[in-house]
């Protein structure tokens, strides 16, 4: 197709020309799909893949009764795209692909990492089964069969088993070469690099071998790591590729060849009546919105009312609680202030009695100490008493002298060395006695 072409007309040109090359019927309406090669040519090129619906039907309904849609219908031969895709393969060269199901076999060529050819064999699992039988002219066990096929292989030690096997992939690898032989041919290829040979029940033991010596290429195990996890010891290697392809369709719809006829039904807003019934719920909404504002504001403040009276509730009640908490406490600290007052009173006449005793005990001078000093002064100053008189800490001593300055001199001596031991000391007047030669005084002394 000219690259000239609009994109928005090539889906109908391809329609076009797929009726018309194809040779469809023009009264039927197929499923058709397409995918672009990726080639720099002046021209662009197109797989395109065609389904009857009819046969659509039969195989996926069953299925669409259960599950309603079916999102992706992928032709079989695209599934190994994923392979280059995820890197599981190398995209360069030339790989083909056996495959043998149980009701169907197929042969697939990939170049470069890009789809190139396929076409389906007469040789399914349940082909070889029959053949098999026809071979031996009995019917054998289909159990014992397909067990055989995938514990033995061509390699079994049943001589019988192996030797019927051994033609009937002889048959297989022949229509294999004619096919690689046309493959070469119409699309100028100069070999194939590998060929990768699998079954849904399994690697075929001694097929790759087989492949090996009869075709002369290189052959291996259609048996990858896909780095899923599977409880079972061997899953259908299309099934893994299923899922791979499930994963591009979810990422972009537009990358995958689709040949559902069932797919989901539009979104709720993408359907006339979804529409419609938006279209009236926003005209209701709109008209309603004015009066519902202030119906709601209402009841926001109704209910934001009825929740603080709740509130309010709730703390005056604990409020309540600790009043009376507070009330019991303060009875129990006016008791306690008066039992501090109290003993405050007890405490302190103790202190008072108690510091009375440690100064009289410590502080206290003797009486017989201080009539010791006084007398000892009285003596050094020739000065003699006649009468002595005391009371608490206050001293009279009626004093006798034959010379006034001795008792002036006895006074000025207890003043100056004893000033500390004394709050006063005094004397009143000192007169001779008319009587006598004598000179008397009355001495008063407070001490501390």
């Amino acid at each position: 197709m000219s690259r000239s072409i609009p994109e928005e007309d090539i889906r109908d040109i391809l329609d076009i020309k797929a009726y018309e090359e194809l040779g469809l019927d023009q009264a039927m309406d197929y499923v058709i799909s397409y995918s672009e090669v990726d080639t720099t040519a002046e021209e662009r090129e197109f797989h395109i893949f065609v389904a009857q619906p009819e046969v659509l039907e039969s195989l996926f309904m069953p299925v669409k009764e259960q599950t309603k849609y079916l999102d992706l219908i992928i032709p079989a031969p695209l599934l190994y795209k994923a392979l280059y895709k995820r890197e599981i393969l190398q995209d360069r060269g030339v790989h083909c692909f056996v495959y043998f199901n149980t009701y169907d076999a197929s042969v697939t060529f990939y170049s470069n990492g890009e789809y190139l050819y396929s076409k389906s064999i007469d040789f399914s699992l349940e082909h070889m089964y029959d053949k098999y039988c026809e071979l031996v002219g009995e019917k054998v066990d289909e159990k014992e069969f397909f067990t055989v096929l995938e514990s033995e292989g061509l390699k079994t030690t049943d001589s019988t088993y192996q030797k019927n096997l051994m033609k009937i992939f002889g048959e297989v690898f022949i229509t294999i070469n004619d096919i690689i032989i046309y493959v070469k041919r119409a699309f100028k290829l100069e070999s194939i690099d590998n060929m990768f040979i699998g079954s849904v029940q399994g690697p075929i033991i001694g097929l790759d071998d087989y492949s090996e010596n009869y075709l002369g290429l290189q052959s291996a195990d259609f048996n990858f790591d896909y780095h899923i996890s599977s409880n079972e010891w061997y899953t259908d290697q299309l099934q893994y590729l299923m899922l791979l392809s499930s994963l591009d369709y979810l990422e972009d719809e537009a990358s995958v060849v689709n040949l559902t006829m069932f797919p989901r039904p539009p979104s709720f807003v993408n359907r006339a009546s979804g529409q419609f019934i938006i279209a009236t719920v926003a005209a209701i909404s709109l008209g309603l919105a004015y009066p519902l504002v202030y119906l709601v504001g209402s009841y926001a403040n109704d209910a934001k009312i009825y929740a603080l009276k709740i509130q309010d509730n709730k703390l005056s009640a604990e409020a309540n609680k600790y009043k009376q908490i507070l009330g019991k406490k303060k009875k129990i600290i006016s008791g306690l202030d008066k039992r501090i007052a109290n003993l405050s009173r007890t405490y302190n006449g103790k202190t008072k009695t108690l510091t009375s005793i440690y100064d009289k005990k410590v502080n206290y001078r003797l009486k017989s100490e201080i009539f010791y000093m006084i007398a000892n002064d009285l003596a050094k100053h020739d000065v003699h008493v006649d009468m002595i008189h005391t009371k608490d800490n206050t001293l009279w001593l009626s004093l006798i002298s034959s010379n006034d300055r001795k008792l002036t001199e006895l006074i000025k001596d207890i003043s100056h060395r004893h000033f500390k031991e004394l709050n006063s000391i005094d004397i009143e007047l000192i007169k001779k006695d008319p009587k006598s030669a004598y000179y008397k005084g009355l001495l008063k002394v407070e001490l501390r």
